[in-house]
Protein backbone atom coordinates (compact mmCIF):
# COMPACT_ATOMS: atom_id res chain seq x y z
CA UNK A 1 0.00 0.00 0.00
CA UNK A 2 1.08 3.11 -0.68
CA UNK A 3 1.18 5.90 1.78
CA UNK A 4 0.50 9.42 0.52
CA UNK A 5 2.42 12.18 2.15
CA UNK A 6 0.63 15.10 2.78
CA UNK A 7 1.68 19.26 3.37
CA UNK A 8 1.50 22.71 2.43
CA UNK A 9 1.64 23.80 -1.29
CA UNK A 10 3.89 26.81 -2.42
CA UNK A 11 0.45 28.62 -2.58
CA UNK A 12 -0.23 28.36 1.19
CA UNK A 13 2.88 28.76 2.04
CA UNK A 14 2.95 32.10 0.00
CA UNK A 15 -0.09 32.89 1.56
CA UNK A 16 0.97 32.39 5.34
CA UNK A 17 4.14 34.35 4.31
CA UNK A 18 1.98 37.23 3.08
CA UNK A 19 -0.29 37.53 6.18
CA UNK A 20 3.00 37.39 8.06
CA UNK A 21 4.47 40.37 6.20
CA UNK A 22 1.29 42.36 7.03
CA UNK A 23 1.35 41.56 10.60
CA UNK A 24 4.44 42.71 10.96
CA UNK A 25 3.63 45.39 8.50
CA UNK A 26 0.99 46.61 10.98
CA UNK A 27 3.55 46.05 14.51
CA UNK A 28 5.83 48.36 12.62
CA UNK A 29 3.33 50.89 11.90
CA UNK A 30 1.69 51.02 15.08
CA UNK A 31 5.28 51.80 16.92
CA UNK A 32 5.71 54.22 14.51
CA UNK A 33 2.38 55.96 14.74
CA UNK A 34 3.47 56.05 18.72
CA UNK A 35 6.69 57.35 18.45
CA UNK A 36 5.44 59.45 16.00
CA UNK A 37 2.84 60.85 18.98
CA UNK A 38 5.55 60.95 21.73
CA UNK A 39 7.29 63.53 19.42
CA UNK A 40 4.35 65.39 18.88
CA UNK A 41 3.46 65.76 23.06
CA UNK A 42 6.94 65.99 23.72
CA UNK A 43 6.58 69.20 21.06
CA UNK A 44 3.58 70.73 22.62
CA UNK A 45 5.64 70.61 25.73
CA UNK A 46 8.04 73.22 24.90
CA UNK A 47 5.35 74.77 23.04
CA UNK A 48 3.12 75.59 26.01
CA UNK A 49 5.44 77.24 27.99
CA UNK A 50 5.75 80.16 26.01
CA UNK A 51 1.73 80.32 26.13
CA UNK A 52 1.95 80.08 29.65
CA UNK A 53 4.70 83.47 29.91
CA UNK A 54 2.65 85.32 27.55
CA UNK A 55 -0.76 84.41 28.96
CA UNK A 56 0.48 85.57 32.19
CA UNK A 57 2.22 88.95 31.15
CA UNK A 58 -1.12 89.92 29.23
CA UNK A 59 -3.07 89.32 32.41
CA UNK A 60 -0.87 90.78 35.06
CA UNK A 61 1.91 92.91 33.38
CA UNK A 62 4.55 90.42 35.44
CA UNK A 63 6.75 87.26 34.72
CA UNK A 64 5.17 83.99 36.07
CA UNK A 65 7.89 83.61 39.31
CA UNK A 66 9.34 87.12 39.13
CA UNK A 67 6.15 88.39 40.46
CA UNK A 68 5.72 90.36 43.55
CA UNK A 69 2.27 90.80 43.52
CA UNK A 70 1.59 87.47 42.70
CA UNK A 71 -0.90 87.21 46.03
CA UNK A 72 -2.89 90.29 44.88
CA UNK A 73 -2.44 89.18 40.93
CA UNK A 74 -4.15 85.39 41.74
CA UNK A 75 -6.20 86.30 44.46
CA UNK A 76 -4.65 82.99 46.62
CA UNK A 77 -3.11 82.20 50.14
CA UNK A 78 -0.77 80.04 48.29
CA UNK A 79 0.84 82.27 46.30
CA UNK A 80 4.70 82.25 47.58
CA UNK A 81 6.86 85.23 46.32
CA UNK A 82 10.77 84.27 45.74
CA UNK A 83 12.89 83.66 48.95
CA UNK A 84 15.49 87.20 47.85
CA UNK A 85 13.78 90.47 47.79
CA UNK A 86 15.90 91.92 45.20
CA UNK A 87 15.05 89.45 42.85
CA UNK A 88 11.40 89.93 42.64
CA UNK A 89 9.82 92.04 39.71
CA UNK A 90 13.43 92.38 37.55
CA UNK A 91 12.48 90.03 34.79
CA UNK A 92 14.63 87.08 35.18
CA UNK A 93 13.38 83.85 36.37
CA UNK A 94 16.35 82.98 38.66
CA UNK A 95 17.18 79.15 39.49
CA UNK A 96 18.29 76.62 37.49
CA UNK A 97 15.42 74.67 35.47
CA UNK A 98 15.61 71.59 37.17
CA UNK A 99 15.72 72.97 40.92
CA UNK A 100 14.99 71.37 44.02
CA UNK A 101 14.70 74.68 45.56
CA UNK A 102 11.42 75.30 46.76
CA UNK A 103 12.16 79.30 47.06
CA UNK A 104 13.74 80.16 43.32
CA UNK A 105 11.73 81.31 40.44
CA UNK A 106 12.19 78.55 38.26
CA UNK A 107 10.31 76.55 40.69
CA UNK A 108 7.49 78.92 41.65
CA UNK A 109 6.64 79.49 38.07
CA UNK A 110 4.58 76.58 38.12
CA UNK A 111 2.40 77.26 40.79
CA UNK A 112 1.86 81.16 39.41
CA UNK A 113 0.72 80.02 35.79
CA UNK A 114 -1.54 77.75 37.78
CA UNK A 115 -3.14 79.72 40.23
CA UNK A 116 -3.58 82.22 37.18
CA UNK A 117 -5.72 79.55 35.50
CA UNK A 118 -3.39 79.07 32.68
CA UNK A 119 -1.67 75.33 33.37
CA UNK A 120 -3.20 72.29 35.51
CA UNK A 121 -1.44 71.08 38.57
CA UNK A 122 -0.71 70.93 41.61
CA UNK A 123 -0.48 74.42 43.40
CA UNK A 124 1.28 73.39 46.73
CA UNK A 125 4.89 73.95 45.87
CA UNK A 126 7.11 70.76 46.73
CA UNK A 127 10.29 69.12 45.58
CA UNK A 128 9.72 66.30 47.86
CA UNK A 129 10.64 63.27 45.57
CA UNK A 130 7.22 61.50 44.95
CA UNK A 131 5.77 65.29 44.79
CA UNK A 132 3.24 65.95 41.55
CA UNK A 133 4.18 69.85 42.05
CA UNK A 134 7.31 69.69 39.21
CA UNK A 135 5.76 68.75 35.84
CA UNK A 136 6.54 65.80 33.85
CA UNK A 137 7.01 65.64 29.88
CA UNK A 138 5.38 63.14 27.85
CA UNK A 139 8.17 60.22 28.92
CA UNK A 140 8.01 60.89 32.14
CA UNK A 141 11.16 63.16 32.16
CA UNK A 142 11.47 66.84 34.23
CA UNK A 143 10.07 69.52 32.36
CA UNK A 144 11.94 73.06 33.88
CA UNK A 145 12.27 77.01 32.79
CA UNK A 146 15.15 79.13 33.32
CA UNK A 147 16.09 82.58 32.07
CA UNK A 148 19.08 83.38 34.20
CA UNK A 149 22.58 83.47 32.52
CA UNK A 150 24.40 81.97 35.65
CA UNK A 151 21.73 78.71 35.26
CA UNK A 152 22.70 78.30 31.49
CA UNK A 153 21.83 74.78 31.19
CA UNK A 154 23.67 74.54 27.71
CA UNK A 155 27.04 76.72 26.60
CA UNK A 156 25.75 79.31 23.77
CA UNK A 157 22.06 78.32 23.57
CA UNK A 158 20.01 81.96 22.94
CA UNK A 159 16.96 83.40 24.51
CA UNK A 160 15.07 85.16 26.83
CA UNK A 161 13.90 81.98 28.76
CA UNK A 162 15.16 78.35 28.30
CA UNK A 163 12.85 75.64 28.39
CA UNK A 164 14.36 72.02 29.17
CA UNK A 165 13.07 68.52 29.35
CA UNK A 166 14.63 65.50 30.20
CA UNK A 167 14.95 62.00 29.90
CA UNK A 168 14.37 61.93 26.05
CA UNK A 169 15.82 59.12 24.17
CA UNK A 170 18.04 60.12 21.49
CA UNK A 171 16.27 59.18 18.58
CA UNK A 172 12.97 61.40 19.86
CA UNK A 173 15.39 63.91 20.49
CA UNK A 174 16.79 64.05 16.95
CA UNK A 175 13.59 64.33 15.41
CA UNK A 176 12.37 66.98 18.00
CA UNK A 177 15.26 68.78 16.57
CA UNK A 178 14.04 67.83 13.07
CA UNK A 179 10.74 69.43 13.63
CA UNK A 180 10.98 72.09 15.78
CA UNK A 181 14.91 73.44 14.82
CA UNK A 182 17.48 72.58 12.26
CA UNK A 183 17.73 69.31 12.34
CA UNK A 184 21.38 70.19 14.38
CA UNK A 185 21.64 69.25 17.81
CA UNK A 186 24.01 71.18 18.59
CA UNK A 187 23.18 74.11 17.58
CA UNK A 188 20.04 76.50 16.70
CA UNK A 189 17.70 77.41 18.81
CA UNK A 190 16.87 73.43 20.64
CA UNK A 191 20.00 72.06 21.58
CA UNK A 192 21.04 68.31 23.00
CA UNK A 193 23.23 68.25 26.49
CA UNK A 194 26.04 65.93 26.39
CA UNK A 195 25.80 64.08 29.63
CA UNK A 196 29.56 64.08 29.12
CA UNK A 197 30.80 66.93 28.42
CA UNK A 198 27.88 69.33 29.74
CA UNK A 199 27.21 71.91 29.74
CA UNK A 200 28.05 71.85 25.77
CA UNK A 201 25.76 70.36 23.12
CA UNK A 202 26.38 67.06 21.60
CA UNK A 203 26.45 66.66 17.82
CA UNK A 204 23.56 64.98 15.83
CA UNK A 205 26.19 62.35 14.86
CA UNK A 206 26.82 61.52 18.29
CA UNK A 207 23.81 61.10 19.80
CA UNK A 208 22.77 57.25 20.68
CA UNK A 209 18.90 56.68 19.20
CA UNK A 210 18.62 54.67 22.94
CA UNK A 211 20.33 56.37 25.63
CA UNK A 212 18.31 59.29 27.55
CA UNK A 213 19.46 63.08 26.89
CA UNK A 214 18.11 66.87 27.58
CA UNK A 215 16.71 68.42 25.51
CA UNK A 216 16.69 72.67 26.11
CA UNK A 217 15.13 75.17 23.75
CA UNK A 218 15.44 78.66 23.99
CA UNK A 219 13.01 81.01 22.88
Amino acid sequence: MKRHQSGFTLIEIAIVLVIIGLLLGGVLKGQELINSAKVKNLATDFKNVPVFIYGYQDKFKALPGDDAAVVAHVNGTLATTPGAATNRGNGIIEGAWNSSTATDESVLFWQHVRLAGLAPGETTVSVAAGNTYIPKNAVGGTLGITNSGTNLPITGLKGSYIVCSSSIAGKFAKQLDTTMDDSNTEAGSMRVLDPVAAPTAIATTDIDDDTPYTVCMGF
